[in-house]
C-alpha cells in the first residue's frame, strides 16, 4: 500500500458555506418558498458530514466506498469528501514492554528476557491495510525478534570469546532493533530504539549458573593473585642477588621462595616465624 496525501478544503471555508446555506433556508421558509429551504437544508447536512479535525501528530485515512482516497498528515479542520470514513492514525512515539518470555540461549540453558521497544507509526496506510491491527502486529513481532535474537547467544560467555547477553547489551540491543525494522517495515512502523530491560537465568538453574560464576571470578582472581606472586619473588630475588646482601644457594632460593608464595597467595595473613641460627 502506497500512502497518498490528501490536500483537503479548508474547514472554515465550509462552516461559512453551510451557515450561508441554513440562513438562505431560513429566509426561504420565513417567505414561503417551497422547494428552496429544503435544498439548502440537505446541502448543509450533506457538507457537515465533510467535516473533520485532525489532532496535532495525528493523520486521518480517508476512504470512500471502499476506497482509499488519501492522508491527512496536517492538523487542523478541514473539509474531506461528504459520507466518507474518516480514521485517525497516531504519529506520536510510543512504548512497547515485552512480556518476561521464557528462552533457551545457544547453549540450551533456559533464561528470562524482556525488552522495551520505542516505535512510531510513518506510514498510516500501511497500518490500517497492509495488516490487521497493527498494534498486535507490533507486539507479536517483537516478540518473536526478541526470542530470535536471544537463542543465537550465550546468555554469559565464560570463555571471554564472542558476543553473550550480558557482556554484549549495546550490541544486542542494535541487533534486535534491526531486525524488528525488518519485520515491522510491512506495517508502516519505524524502530526507533530497543533495548532489554529484564535478563536473567531461569529458577531452576539460576542458583547453579551463580556458583558457576561465582567459581569462575574466583579462578581468575587466583590467576592474577599468582602472576603477581611469581613476579614479586622474582624481583625480590634478583635485588638481593644485585644488591649482594646475602648469597643464595638453590635450596635456600628454594625456601625463600616458598615462603613468599604462601605469605603472598594465602588467604589469611602470614604470621611469620623468626630463624636466629643457619637455615640448615
Amino acid at each position: 500500500m502506497k500512502e497518498k496525501t490528501l490536500h483537503p478544503v479548508s474547514g472554515f471555508l465550509v462552516i461559512a458555506l453551510i451557515a450561508i446555506c441554513v440562513a438562505g433556508g431560513i429566509y426561504g421558509a420565513a417567505h414561503d418558498y417551497a422547494v428552496i429551504p429544503v435544498v439548502l437544508f440537505v446541502l448543509a447536512g450533506v457538507l457537515c458530514t465533510s467535516i473533520t479535525v485532525v489532532q496535532p501528530n495525528k493523520s486521518v485515512v480517508v476512504t470512500f466506498f471502499g476506497k482509499y482516497v488519501g492522508t491527512i498528515a496536517t492538523s487542523g479542520l478541514f473539509a474531506v469528501i461528504p459520507f466518507s470514513v474518516r480514521k485517525n492514525v497516531s504519529l506520536r512515539v510510543r512504548n512497547f514492554n515485552s512480556a518476561t518470555l521464557k528462552v533457551n540461549d545457544v547453549e540450551g540453558n533456559p533464561i528470562e528476557i524482556a525488552a522495551v521497544i520505542v516505535f512510531k507509526v510513518v506510514n498510516s496506510a500501511k497500518a490500517l491495510f497492509d495488516v490487521d491491527k497493527y498494534m498486535a502486529f507490533v507486539e507479536i513481532q517483537s516478540e518473536t525478534a526478541l526470542r530470535h535474537v536471544a537463542s543465537r547467544y550465550p546468555y554469559d560467555n565464560f570463555n571471554e570469546s564472542g558476543m553473550s547477553l550480558r557482556a554484549n547489551s549495546d550490541e544486542i540491543a542494535k541487533e534486535l532493533a534491526t531486525e524488528l525494522q525488518e519485520r515491522l517495515s510491512l506495517s508502516g512502523v519505524e524502530v526507533i530504539e530497543a533495548r532489554l530491560t529484564h535478563l536473567a537465568y531461569s529458577t531452576e538453574i539460576a542458583s547453579t549458573m551463580l556458583q558457576r560464576q561465582q567459581a569462575s571470578a574466583i579462578l581468575s582472581a587466583r590467576q592474577i593473585i599468582v602472576e603477581g606472586a611469581v613476579g614479586m619473588v622474582d624481583m625480590a630475588i634478583r635485588q638481593l642477588k644485585e644488591s649482594g646482601v646475602v648469597e643464595l644457594d638453590e635450596e635456600r632460593k628454594a625456601a625463600m621462595i616458598n615462603n613468599l608464595m604462601v605469605a603472598i597467595v594465602s588467604e589469611r595473613g602470614a604470621s611469620p616465624v623468626i630463624n636466629a641460627g643457619s637455615l640448615y
